[in-house]
């Protein structure tokens, strides 16, 4: 495998995936310990690296993209090698359920049709920003659910189980324009009129801001409901260094949107993927 193609997979970005995974597994009563750990596997070694791939040959970016400053040059290599990694999750995903198989079968279809250039979802602000945050998040919640408790898709239509879907699916519809913001002007070159582009950078900031007290307040409401009152305080105090980073970055980009750069958005990622991945292990323990 060429350094170039083992790049573009951008295997560690798939940690900035892991709280959905978490938060499911958080939330399980019945966990299948040796599925657990095959969906996570499948997951974030696999599908996602798949999709970051996939997703890397049809864009050709020249500029940085999430997890890569300066990405080399793609090959033809890079494409197969997705399609590949896509087969292996398939097959595996066959040893849990099939259910869990068609769900990765359908994730995988939408990763496609966001980036290939004959139907390219990335390229409408709306549905691009939809797909994202709705099969990122409620979609993998589902089915990681699925895997780790070794159950039915019928069997999870209960209010427990479908608003920390739900919740994780507003987070991420609110957290990612946030990765878009500084890929304006290759997104505008090659015709992708992202959500982000579409609200300008401080607009981006301010959207966040409202999807993030909107899905901080539905997660209090589901702890306090579902498990108990230190849980949700516990959200909460996880979440107040996103909060005050992401205030500290919006008075810089203010004052200079250059500062709505590359850096700052992976060190928010990073800080708010070790916050909820902490919590979720705590929800868990707890």
């Amino acid at each position: 495998m060429k350094k170039s193609t083992f790049l573009h997979l951008r295997i560690p970005f798939s940690f900035f995936l892991l709280p959905v995974f978490m938060l499911a597994l958080a939330v399980s009563n019945e966990i299948n310990f040796r599925d657990s750990f095959l969906a996570f596997f499948i997951l974030h070694f696999l599908v996602y690296p798949a999709s970051n791939g996939y997703n890397s040959y049809f864009d050709k970016d020249e500029k940085s993209i999430g997890g890569l400053k300066n990405p080399p040059k793609t090959t033809k290599e890079l494409y197969y090698i997705s399609l590949l990694l896509d087969s292996i999750a398939l097959l595996l995903a066959l040893t849990i359920s099939l259910e869990f198989t068609v769900m990765i079968f359908v994730y995988g279809a939408i990763s496609k049709a966001y980036s290939h250039p004959n139907i390219r979802l990335k390229k409408h602000a709306v549905i691009g920003w939809l797909s994202a945050g709705v099969f990122q998040g409620y979609f993998t919640f589902l089915m990681s659910f699925l895997a780790i408790n070794e159950t039915l898709i019928a069997e999870t239509w209960n209010w427990s189980i479908q608003m920390p879907g739900i919740l994780s699916s507003l987070l991420l519809l609110g957290s990612y324009p946030m990765t878009q913001i500084y890929q304006h002007d290759e997104d505008e070159k090659r015709g992708d009129i992202t959500i982000s582009l579409k609200l300008g950078v401080l607009g981006t900031f301010h959207f966040t801001s409202i999807a993030f007290l909107i899905s901080s307040a539905g997660f209090v409401y589901y702890f306090m409901n579902y498990h108990s009152m230190t849980e949700a305080v516990a959200f909460l105090i996880f979440m107040a260094p996103v909060l005050f980073y992401f205030t500290f970055w919006y008075l810089r980009a203010r004052n200079d949107s250059a500062n709505a750069d590359f850096e700052s958005t992976m060190r928010l990622n990073l800080i708010s993927s070790l916050m909820l991945n902490g919590f979720f292990v705590f929800l868990w323990l707890s």
